[in-house]
């Protein structure tokens, strides 16, 4: 395991409150890390990127042919083979503020789900999030997201006993300053998936500069 520093530091296809929640998963890094690596988690390569020229909706061209959306149902646990992430999802909420609140810090093996949105699985866009790192100089659940590539597939349990098995499309860094809400969270026909933690440069007092975003489509159910 590598030495760490730390710092000071159901159903609607559209997500309500969007605007709040890029601000909280983009402006406030604190919320998904606390300690940073001496060895920086992965990050995504140039190739990775949506396709040039893609649209707001339509970030790639799909890995894997599309199914038809499934009807709302709570997540439960989250799989992603290729970085061996094998874990339980927690519902997460907006604040009185209107901020996401963020998974629990004490379990870093835990994603997040944003529950007034869209379910894994259904029609829109469904949104996840996670730590990439804690102040308790653990690796967050997220810590190796970087390193998946287009192909890679996301595995969600369901508590209708279906398994939702997405493919990513693309994976992209957005400064923090400059995160297209409209694209990662926007309206979508298809049953599509954000897993979203903490990514790109990262400095002392304000921690991760941006977010790591990767798009997955809905490809098979099981």
């Amino acid at each position: 395991m590598a030495s760490r520093r730390t710092t000071d530091s159901s159903s609607s296809p559209f997500i309500p409150s969007a605007r709040s929640l890029a601000w909280t998963l983009v402006a406030g890094t604190v919320l998904l890390t606390g300690a940073v690596h001496d060895e920086q988690p992965p990050q995504p390569s140039a190739g990775q990127a949506p396709l040039p020229g893609a649209s707001v909706h339509r970030t790639a061209a799909p890995a894997g042919p599309a199914v038809s959306p499934l009807p709302p149902a709570e997540p439960l646990w989250l799989r992603i083979p290729a970085i061996n992430v094998n874990a339980p999802v927690t519902k997460l909420h907006l604040d009185s503020s209107g901020a996401l609140e963020p998974p629990p810090a004490d379990d870093p093996n835990r994603a997040g789900w944003y529950s007034e949105g869209t379910a894994p699985g259904s029609a829109g866009t469904a949104v996840t999030a996670g730590h990439v790192d804690l102040p308790t100089g653990n690796a967050g659940v997220f810590y190796e997201l970087g390193a998946l590539t287009k192909g890679n597939t996301i595995e969600i349990d369901r508590a209708d006993r279906r398994t939702a098995v997405f493919t990513v499309d693309a994976l992209e860094v957005y400064d923090k300053e400059r995160f297209p809400s409209k694209k990662v969270y926007g309206i979508s026909e298809r049953a599509e998936l954000r897993v979203i933690t903490c990514g790109g440069g990262y400095a002392k007092h304000t921690g991760y500069q941006g977010n790591l975003v990767v798009y997955a489509t809905l490809t098979a159910v099981r």
